[in-house]
């Protein structure tokens, strides 16, 4: 049976750091719009207090879960146990985007100790922390980090990341504003 609880405490915070993924959900306003759900790892979770967590927004081909957050805040982040006892956290919450040119940014980006380049960090004030039994979740192994991304990013350079980002990342699929430093540099 699922429990709802007040925040993270201790217990929480240990096992959400020990799980390799998680998953963010978003979605517009618009009932015709894209629900977005992306899957998340290379250690880019991190708890700021017991109702506040921060994770680490890597560049990626779209950039959904910004413009969903820049429109209405409302994100659910989901931690599965893929391995040991079954479990399932849910943290419901409001987020918001704190890119590169944000005051707070540097600060923010101490908090994690992976090395890639990150196009925002996004933080959630959690309004509901949730578990449920899992018991539907594979055993699975994990094997090892994919370095896809991180060397992707080591041969394009801040530059060539940036450019990467002002053609791909200023919208989302519903034409939904999404970074907000491409605008500046838009004719």
């Amino acid at each position: 049976m699922g429990k709802t609880f007040d925040g993270v405490d201790a217990r929480m915070a240990e096992w959400l750091g020990e799980q390799r993924m998680f998953f963010v959900a978003t979605a517009p306003l618009d009932g015709q719009g894209h629900v977005n759900l992306s899957p998340k790892g290379l250690e880019s979770f991190a708890l700021l207090g017991p109702r506040t967590a921060a994770y680490l927004d890597l560049t990626g081909s779209g950039a959904e879960t910004i413009a969903h957050l820049r429109e209405n805040g409302r994100i659910t982040l989901m931690f599965c146990a893929f391995e040991g006892p079954p479990k399932i956290v849910r943290l419901y919450g409001r987020g918001r985007v704190v890119e590169p040119q944000d005051g707070e940014f540097a600060a923010l980006r101490a908090k994690f100790e992976t090395p890639t380049l990150a196009r925002s960090i996004i933080v959630i004030e959690l309004e509901r922390v949730a578990d449920s039994c899992g018991y539907g979740v594979p055993l699975m192994n994990f094997v090892a980090e994919r370095t896809q991304l991180t060397d992707w990013v080591e041969r394009k350079g801040p530059a060539g990341v940036r450019t990467y980002q002002l053609e791909h990342n200023q919208t989302s699929l519903d034409r939904l504003p999404a970074l907000r430093w491409p605008e500046q540099h838009s004719s």
